[in-house]
C-alpha cells in the first residue's frame, strides 16, 4: 500500500481532531525524511538561468583566450624577426670569415709556389753538382790510369833494360 493510502486510511479511522492533525504531520515528516533536498532540487528555470550565466563567461574566457592567442602569435612574430636578423648576422660573419680564408689559401698557395720553385732550382743545382763530381771523379779516374799505365810502361821498360843488361 503506498504512503498516501496508508495515511487517508488513519485519517478516516480516527475521529479525533488532535490525532488527524498528528498524522498529517507525521506523513509530512516521513515526506520531508524521504527527499530531504527537495528544496535543493533545480527547476527549468534555474537550469536555463545557470545555461545562460556559463555561456556567457564561456564567451568572456573565449575572448580572453582569443586577446592572449594575438598577443602570443605577435611575441612569435617578433622573436622570428630577431631570429631573422641574427641568423642574416651570423652568415655574414660565416661570408667574412670564408672571404678570409680564400684569401689565407691563396697566400698559402702562392708560398707553397715559391717554396716549389726554390726547391726546383736547388734540385737544378745539385744535379749540376753531381755532373760536375761525376766529371771530376772520370778526370780522376783517367788521370790514375794513365799514370798506372805510365807507371806500367816504365816499370815494363826497366824490365826489358834489366833483361838487356843481365843479358842472355
Amino acid at each position: 500500500m503506498s504512503a498516501a493510502l496508508d495515511l487517508y486510511a488513519k485519517l478516516t479511522a480516527t475521529t479525533d481532531d488532535k490525532e488527524r492533525a498528528r498524522l498529517i504531520a507525521d506523513a509530512f515528516a516521513t515526506l520531508e525524511a524521504r527527499f530531504p533536498q527537495l528544496n535543493d532540487l533545480a527547476t527549468q528555470g534555474h537550469v536555463r538561468e545557470s545555461e545562460l550565466r556559463l555561456q556567457k563567461e564561456i564567451k568572456e574566457v573565449e575572448g580572453r583566450l582569443q586577446k592572449e592567442i594575438k598577443q602570443v602569435e605577435l611575441q612569435i612574430r617578433e622573436v622570428e624577426a630577431r631570429l631573422q636578423e641574427q641568423i642574416k648576422g651570423v652568415e655574414l660573419q660565416i661570408r667574412e670569415v670564408e672571404a678570409r680564408l680564400q684569401e689565407q689559401i691563396k697566400g698559402v698557395e702562392l708560398q707553397i709556389r715559391e717554396v716549389e720553385a726554390r726547391l726546383q732550382e736547388q734540385i737544378k743545382g745539385v744535379e749540376l753538382q753531381i755532373k760536375q763530381v761525376e766529371v771530376s771523379l772520370h778526370q780522376a779516374m783517367a788521370a790514375q790510369t794513365r799514370w798506372l799505365l805510365g807507371g806500367l810502361a816504365v816499370l815494363g821498360a826497366v824490365f826489358k833494360l834489366a833483361d838487356l843488361l843481365i843479358g842472355p
